[in-house]
């Protein structure tokens, strides 16, 4: 429960990996709700979402869970549930209509409206979706091949209206960084703000200036690429897990030996739609392919994750790897359970060959954001870099040979985007800086 005042404007940071919630006061303080798990309080509420049913088959609804409850629930598997994270990457999908979990189907505002209740219930007084300022956070550009953005915001609105925020107004979600990093500026200076997400990064421009005894701000640019910490986590699990599992490998069909298809390894995209082939056929014909396998063993071990639901655990070990290599010339990646041993040394030299054409397309996105903004890489005064992936040397390279190190100020600041939302809510014209007034 949280033990914060009451807010005068609340800002929310709904992210692909995790979600953070900050109220801004009547005296103009601001700070980041906690949740009391396990006797350690958090700011970061995991975004995930775990259902069950309390009595399997007498057509309740299912029960659900989120955050870091939703894992806890996950991983102790006590009875049949569903779990699901990162869905904020099906927002702008148009393919994506429902989801079916146990007999009910669930719209993406459905899955959302429920992963906010939860966090409601967890964050107690703390988060009041009838406060008079609601500021909700929303990348630049969405995740997915053909993101529409049009229809992503439609369910946005749909699912806190449901809840009781229907006046709830939309920022992107850098515009939020740049105000909380705005505190710290001493004077008027053109910023660019970089924040590195789990499904997309975000850029703004902004120009801040002092006016009348208080700081001011003018949007300048905006652009945003579906290419974040998770892309840079699968490049791991591409190169080192992957062939380990099968992945190039081939078996037998009649008198003619085949590939195995490399459809089945795209799941290892993001550990939890590992879950997923258990229920739409894939884990069948996995098993099926491993009879016919030239090497059978290592689709067995493909097999024995996604049976016993060792995703997360995977991704874990993948997720260290690659935050050992920000400080670390190489890293031993080792996953080891039931029986699957999986090990490599990764050196950064490996991993910063495996996402440069990530960094360029990174790099093509900053000289998307100047263009909107009309002005060149000089005349940027301050970097400022926010987001776990951040930190990658690769990521801190490409800024610092742009815009100078000088100018580069980087923080894993997981509250500064829901901080700034709920700062720029406490301002006298907040419409001005929602996105249907910049549109």
């Amino acid at each position: 429960m949280s033990s914060a005042p009451p807010a005068v404007s609340i800002g929310v940071d709904f992210g692909t990996s995790n979600t953070v919630v900050a109220l801004s006061t009547g005296d103009g303080r601001v700070e980041a709700v906690r949740f009391d798990h396990g006797g350690q309080m958090r700011s970061v509420y995991v975004s995930a979402l775990c259902f069950w049913e309390e009595r399997p088959g007498a057509g309740l609804h299912p029960r659900a869970e989120g955050g870091p409850w939703a894992i806890e629930q996950f991983l102790e598997g006590r009875t049949i549930h569903r779990f699901i994270q990162s869905f904020k990457t099906f927002a702008a999908s148009s393919a994506f209509n429902t989801t079916q979990i146990f007999r009910q189907r669930y719209k993406f505002e459905d899955l959302l409206a429920a992963f906010l209740r939860t966090l409601a219930r967890h964050a107690g007084d703390g988060f009041d979706l009838g406060a008079p300022t609601i500021m909700v956070g929303r990348p630049v550009r969405f995740a997915g091949g053909n993101p529409d953005d049009a229809l992503a915001m439609q369910r946005y609105r749909a699912a806190f209206d449901r809840l009781g925020a229907g006046h709830a107004r939309y920022v992107y979600e850098p515009v939020g960084a740049a105000f909380s990093f705005a505190r710290q500026l001493e004077r008027d200076a053109t910023v660019l703000v970089a924040d590195f997400g789990g499904g997309t990064s975000d850029f703004s421009i902004m120009r801040f200036f002092r006016s009348a005894g208080g700081l001011r701000a003018e949007p300048l640019g905006h652009a945003g690429i579906g290419i974040a910490g998770d892309t840079f986590d699968y490049r791991i699990v591409d190169h080192i897990v992957s062939p380990r599992l099968g992945k190039g490998s081939s078996y037998r069909s009649f008198d003619k030996v085949l590939p195995i298809p490399n459809h089945y390894y795209s799941n290892l995209a993001r550990w939890h739609q590992l879950a997923m082939m258990k229920g739409n056929g894939d884990l069948r014909e996995l098993q099926q392919l491993a009879r016919t396998a030239l090497n059978p063993d290592p689709l067995q071990d493909f097999i024995t994750i996604v049976d016993l639901d060792l995703g997360f655990s995977l991704y874990r070990a993948v997720s260290d790897t690659k935050v050992a290599l920000s400080t670390c010339d190489s890293v031993d990646f080792r996953f080891q359970r039931e029986g699957i041993d999986i090990g490599a040394t990764v050196t950064r030299d490996d991993f910063e060959g495996w996402i440069a054409e990530d960094i360029a397309r990174l790099d093509a996105t900053v000289d998307e954001v100047l263009v909107k903004a009309g002005i060149s890489a000089q005349d940027v005064e301050m970097v400022f870099l926010t987001g776990g992936t951040s930190f990658v040397p690769a990521v801190q390279r490409l800024f610092a040979e742009r815009f100078g190190g000088e100018r580069v100020r980087s923080a894993d600041q997981f509250e500064a985007i829901a901080n700034g939302l709920a700062l720029i809510g406490h301002t006298s014209d907040p419409d001005r800086w929602t996105v249907a007034a910049e549109a």
